[in-house]
């Protein structure tokens, strides 16, 4: 699979007003980090509300980020970030793809959020300098957590650079401050636990155990537990998850009677999943096209996206959304019924794909 990262190759530092930094003769080294996609297997989006979620990350795509020392921070875009175009329709056809906003945002949140965290700690950072410069390769506002994979990334360039260890159940939370409290973008934990664990994790946000303890009960598991699972997408059904999440996240707050009980529904989707993985039963394709089925009662769902859902189930595969949609994830029996998918997604203008869980 293609890869967008060549013009770290051979570069140090890519600002051209940047130096490398030399503190005691030596120079400094460059500091590369990277962050995988999430595919929500079960319980999404009931991350959010106290549920119980099972994801896992894989290695199909990815987001990295360099920092290297210099005299001034520094944050240096990235193709999403460009602000020059050839003509109006090339940058009508961005926005359409990437939307308003790159990763520049994410990575200036990041570093403030950084900042503040080891201030309430009491950690004292050192005073040399950086530039950081970030690369993805995510399909975008898919619901595969792209954004999520480049805050991540930055946070454990930051960590690196400054000497910072943040426990893993914390560092979740405090990725999921950079956008849900600097950025007032609506999203839920499941992502970031996902990510920072790096594997498979069974995730319960039960209320009185976050309130405890500060974050929720993960538990990180092989991936040969696992049935075999495929992945689809199509980039022309690109959405910001925030759209699907503040429009519930209200609804919630209003205690709609409807929500709730779907709630309660995905969670315990989640637990049956969960104890037929552990005794070695790995039939739950009908919990994963029960989650999606409780969803589309709950939520409109796009004629593109119900497409990519038939398409899998009409060939006999289970389906349902990785993340708020544009990509879905689903069991499938043998090599055959995967061709039969990848044939069936390209009818509706997807791709398929065995994802390299890690």
């Amino acid at each position: 699979m293609p890869r967008p990262f060549q013009y770290f190759r051979n570069i140090i530092c890519i600002c051209p007003h940047s130096r490398p930094y030399y503190k005691t003769g030596k120079t400094i080294r460059m500091i590369e980090t990277i962050a995988y996609p999430r595919a929500a297997l079960i319980g999404n989006p009931s991350d959010g509300y106290n549920g119980r979620t099972i994801a896992f990350v894989f290695k199909d795509f990815a987001a990295r980020v360099q920092l290297t020392p210099s005299d001034l921070l520094q944050i240096v875009p990235c193709d999403r970030d460009r602000t020059a175009f050839s003509n109006i329709n090339e940058f009508t056809e961005e926005i359409e793809e990437f939307g308003y906003y790159g990763g520049v945002r994410l990575i200036k949140a990041t570093i403030k959020r950084f900042h503040n965290y080891c201030q309430e700690q009491g950690i004292a950072l050192h005073d040399r300098n950086f530039t950081i410069s970030y690369a993805t390769d995510i399909p975008h506002r898919l619901g595969l957590a792209g954004s999520s994979a480049i805050v991540t990334a930055a946070m454990k360039a930051l960590m690196q650079f400054y000497g910072v260890d943040i426990p893993r159940p914390l560092l979740a939370n405090l990725i999921l401050s950079v956008e849900r409290d600097e950025l007032k973008i609506g999203a839920g934990l499941q992502d970031r636990v996902a990510q920072v664990y790096g594997c498979p994790v069974y995730m319960d946000f039960d209320q009185r155990l976050m309130e405890l303890q500060g974050y929720g009960e993960y538990v990180p598991f092989d991936k040969e537990m696992l049935p075999p699972l495929y992945l689809a997408y199509r980039t022309s059904l690109s959405e910001g998850s925030e759209v699907t999440h503040n429009r519930l996240a209200a609804r919630h707050a209003m205690g709609e009677p409807a929500v709730l009980a779907a709630i309660e529904q995905w969670k315990q989707l989640t637990s049956q999943f969960w104890d037929r993985l552990k005794s070695g039963n790995k039939n739950v394709a009908d919990l994963m096209d029960h989650n999606f089925d409780v969803r589309c009662k709950l939520v409109a769902i796009s004629k593109g996206n119900k497409a990519l859902i038939d398409a899998a189930r009409g060939v006999g595969a289970s389906a349902k959304f990785t993340g708020s949609g544009g990509a879905i994830i689903g069991t499938f029996t043998d090599q055959v019924m995967f061709h039969e998918i990848e044939k069936a997604m390209a009818k509706v203008g997807a791709v398929a794909i065995i994802p390299n869980i890690t």
